[in-house]
């Protein structure tokens, strides 16, 4: 794992502790000797964790549409900025240069961000590990919506157990270097052979 791309709000939220754990995520993926790939802007905890990576001698790598950088959110002092024509190439963008990719706090674009990753985990599309870094549970009630889902089967309870969700950026980030996908052809599978009966 060299890369991990982070998904979060572009505003700091109303707990003081997103920006406090944001910037301890970023500077945390430093010290791993990861880089960072996030949406490229300079507000909120996007901002938070870049400049935590930055402020620790790391490596940040923003992917912004032009649209953002023409409304001055643009993080203008990350290692490396790429500009794109919208913000379908700009998940794309993120997706290729990314090894893992996690959740802080954040609204209906993060959670569309991470829940795509998710849904590309599910149909084989990728191999990559996905995590829910909670903050002051910020998240449980999704991850009880999960599992809600997983009770009333719409999801396998292996689609499940294939996301991290925690608190501890270091435990969080042990499971991303040891990760082994689930078997996506293996739920096909068991869904084909429930349809002939």
């Amino acid at each position: 794992m060299k890369s991990i791309c982070v998904y979060c709000g572009s505003n700091p939220g109303a707990n003081p502790l997103y920006i406090e754990r944001a910037t301890a995520l970023g500077t945390r993926i430093a010290h791993e000797g990861l880089r960072l790939i996030y949406g490229g802007g300079r507000t909120g905890l996007m901002g938070a964790v870049a400049d935590g990576v930055l402020a620790a001698g790391g490596e940040v790598t923003g992917v912004i549409p032009q649209h953002l950088v023409d409304m001055e959110v643009a993080h203008q002092g990350v290692t490396t900025l790429e500009i794109v024509g919208s913000m379908h190439e700009r998940k794309s963008r993120m997706f290729d240069l990314s090894d893992a990719f996690v959740a802080l706090p954040g609204g209906f674009g993060t959670a569309e961000e991470i829940f795509e990753m998710l849904t590309w985990r599910q149909l084989g599309i990728g191999k990559k590990p996905c995590a829910f870094l909670d903050v002051d549970g910020f998240y449980a009630q999704l991850i009880g919506m999960i599992d809600h889902m997983v009770e009333e089967r719409f999801l396998h309870p292996e689609q499940r157990q294939d996301l991290w969700y925690g608190e501890d950026a270091g435990q969080m980030l042990a499971w991303m270097r040891a990760y082994s996908p689930a078997q996506a052809e293996k739920w096909f599978d068991e869904k084909l052979r429930a349809a002939l009966r």
